[in-house]
């Protein structure tokens, strides 16, 4: 999947562009509107992108996670080389303690995410300031036509780049959660 970024300052726009991709078969999970003004996006209802997502917290945390990886193989390869796993406590207490290094190194990957914007819109930061709203879609090669078509008729519309999607298994993912949110 490819991810195609747009500006635009024009919420009532964007909710037409919307509208025309998911009757062209572009489901509501592909689409986001990443703005400043959460109110007006949900008033035009559009498909914002969550605060949570807003933030770094799923990159630093896998970075998080890589270090404590790595400090955890450092704790276990210690006690190994050094000969404290010979003594009457055995490997349980550097187990455990790698496993602590491991889960403190990804929570702490995670707290300094939630305080920095997610890599993916940090080069956004100037037009979200001036209050123009970026509009990306998450699409499979065989719907890059239909978008081409849909965007050609909407000239307030900005191209702003192109970038990597959500994986195409979260999507369908999102898209069976939403369905059973229905159905209930």
């Amino acid at each position: 999947m490819n991810r195609h970024y747009y500006i635009s300052d024009n919420l009532d726009d964007l909710e037409t562009v919307e509208r025309e991709l998911e009757a062209g078969g572009i489901s509501t999970e592909q689409i986001h509107v990443l703005s400043e003004k959460d109110a007006d996006v949900e008033q035009h209802h559009l498909h914002d992108v969550p605060s949570f997502m807003k933030q770094d917290v799923v990159h630093s945390g896998e970075i998080g996670a890589v270090v404590g990886v790595v400090l955890a193989a450092l704790v276990i390869g210690s006690a190994y080389w050094l000969g404290w796993t010979d003594t009457a406590a055995g490997w349980m207490p550097f187990i455990f303690l790698a496993i602590v290094v491991f889960g403190f190194c990804t929570w702490e990957g995670g707290f300094f995410g939630i305080q920095v914007p997610n890599t993916h819109f940090r080069r956004f930061k100037q037009n979200l300031k001036e209050g123009k709203h970026i509009f990306f879609v998450d699409v499979e090669p065989e719907q890059e036509a239909l978008l081409e078509q849909v965007v050609k008729h909407h000239p307030m519309l900005n191209m702003a780049g192109v970038g990597s999607a959500a994986p195409h298994w979260t999507v369908a993912w999102l898209q069976r959660w939403h369905q059973f949110k229905r159905t209930i």
